[in-house]
């Protein structure tokens, strides 16, 4: 089943109780408080930290990082004005989530992309895949619409002409391989290599279970032209909050970006 990342009273409140935090304070602009910034463990988490304890003090920012695990949780976070600003999403996601849910989250800067690749353990190559293969792809609509556009671009499957974000299983026109797909939100992806013939991980939950996406994926989504940055959001009328702005400038600095470099060997990518 797709999961549509519905707002619900039992996740909002399950966000509020995770974070520990009131909504006061957390994201009012112009505060001289905090800036709580939710963000995914792999790199988002990482990147923060590195700018908290190497970059903030010098800009008198105070950034505090909380991590989160879901893809649903952070926006909801922000919405609610538990925490002042996520950094764990891109452009693609953030509009499906606005849409269905009714919230008003926007982008401030895009910091880096994290590559999309198919993995296995069980074949070397792509083509190594049998007839009647079982790929694990994320059940999130773009998400899932992302992974089968990386295998129609390397030729394991067509997919119907001018399909966008939504695409699913059902617009597929060519399948050689006879493939078939088992939907698992995204997290759970890497966790099924061992249940699956392959899956496409995103590139955050790849980096957390010891993959390294510029070495072990069978095949790897191309930077060039990419619509998938992962960026700092705020709620909307949040984005000239002094202390996003601070972070903003520090999040796209030459440090970060050789941080990104050094760290993590091509498996993150600098987009600025």
């Amino acid at each position: 089943m797709r999961n549509t990342a519905k707002i619900t009273t039992a996740v909002l409140a399950a966000g509020a109780l995770t974070l520990g935090l009131s909504a006061c304070g957390a994201g009012d602009s112009g505060s001289d408080g905090p800036l709580i910034v939710a963000a995914s463990p792999v790199p988002h988490a990482e990147i923060l930290n590195y700018v908290k304890d190497n970059l903030a003090k010098k800009e008198g920012l105070d950034l505090q990082v909380k991590e989160f695990t879901d893809y649903v949780t952070p926006n909801t976070a922000t919405q609610d004005g538990s925490v002042g600003a996520n950094y764990f999403q891109n452009k693609p996601y953030l509009d499906d989530f606005n849409k269905k849910n009714g919230t008003d989250i926007v982008p401030v800067v895009t910091v880096h992309l994290e590559p999309l690749g198919l993995y296995s353990h069980k074949v070397k190559k792509a083509d190594d895949l049998k007839s009647g293969a079982t790929v694990a792809i994320p059940n999130d609509t773009v998400n899932e619409a992302r992974a089968l556009k990386l295998l129609a671009a390397n030729g394991l499957i067509t997919l119907k002409a001018g399909v966008g974000n939504e695409a699913t299983p059902s617009d597929i026109t060519k399948n050689p391989k006879n493939l078939k797909f088992k939907e698992l939100e995204a997290a759970q992806t890497p966790r099924s290599l061992d249940d699956v013939d392959a899956a496409v991980v995103n590139g955050n939950y790849a980096i957390e279970s010891d993959l390294k996406p510029s070495k072990d994926a069978l095949v790897l989504e191309s930077p060039k032209n990419n619509p998938y940055g992962n960026f700092l959001a705020v709620k909307k009328g949040e984005e000239n909050d002094p202390r996003v702005k601070k972070l903003a400038k520090l999040l796209t600095s030459p440090e970060v970006k050789k941080f990104i470099q050094d760290k993590y060997a091509g498996s993150v990518l600098a987009s600025f």
